[in-house]
């Protein structure tokens, strides 16, 4: 772990968290960090560029990978891509492995052909929707959170937070969508309550075409299921005291959501964030 790094999350969380809790977690000891705080020559030695790259790390929480972070370097200076893998490499900026969990099969009941096929591909909003359930289990409970994603850009246009999964529960997700117009095919596992008649009545009656993946084959929903995982490991695994009370893990989501929809950038969306790239169309 790098010095400027450590003492710079510190610095970020130092007055949430106990100091403690903090070098617990970069596993870096109190007499270390106390010897690299009171040094005085952490950045003379550091380039333009090494703190350019270091202070964009910083900025977007040491999430990215050297592309998306030379993507953002670029808006402001010439830096080839190169040159920023190399350094991170040498001040141990790299993106975090992300730990990868197993998610629960639900139910089926009354199952609908598969429309989308894992063709995600679509020419405008609200076209193909993907929808899920994951598990929270972070706090003193456990939670869980359903969501609805637009394919046209990865935005997560609704979800519900609760400590329940029924009906009722995805229903409120579902009609916090707005208004559908033209065609538009929703696509969820074969969870019980996706194929429950109250769920596909209230599907019906928005004009939306319904579509679910294969018994027990997650790829077929693909996004979602990678947007669930990418929440997790950049939040809940990556600082285990975001897990303390079912307050916080459920203000962690949402603050997670706002900033992957509004903040967060994408390769596969010429790294801008969904919004900024729905705003662009």
């Amino acid at each position: 772990m790098v010095p400027e790094v450590v003492i710079e999350l510190v610095s970020l969380y130092k007055n949430r968290i106990p100091l403690k809790i903090i070098l617990e977690v970069l596993e870096v000891s109190s007499s270390t960090y106390h010897r690299w705080k009171n040094s005085t020559d952490l950045n003379t030695s550091l380039s333009d560029n090494e703190e350019a790259v270091i202070q964009i790390c910083k900025e977007t929480k040491y999430l990215y990978g050297y592309r998306k972070i030379t993507a953002l370097l670029r808006r402001e200076m010439q830096i080839s891509h190169n040159t920023v893998q190399r350094i991170m490499q040498k001040h141990n900026l790299n993106c975090r492995v992300r730990v990868k969990k197993h998610r629960k099969i639900g139910q089926n009941s009354f199952v609908t052909d598969n429309l989308l096929q894992r063709d995600f591909k679509t020419e405008r909003p609200l076209e193909k929707l993907v929808t899920d359930i994951t598990y929270l289990p972070f706090g003193p409970k456990m939670l869980y959170l359903s969501s609805v994603m637009d394919c046209f850009n990865g935005e997560i246009i609704s979800y519900t937070i609760g400590d329940t999964q029924d009906v009722s529960f995805v229903l409120d997700t579902l009609n916090q969508l707005p208004t559908i117009e033209a065609p538009c095919i929703l696509h969820s596992d074969q969870g019980a309550v996706y194929t429950s008649h109250s769920y596909q009545t209230q599907v019906k009656n928005k004009s939306i075409a319904m579509s679910m993946s294969r018994k027990g084959t997650p790829a077929d929903n693909a996004p979602i299921e990678s947007f669930h995982s990418t929440l997790k490991s950049e939040t809940f695994y990556l600082f285990p005291e975001l897990c303390s009370s079912s307050e916080i893990v459920s203000q962690t989501v949402i603050n997670f959501i706002n900033y992957y929809n509004e903040t967060r950038i994408q390769a596969k969306l010429g790294y801008v964030s969904p919004v900024e790239f729905r705003l662009q169309a």
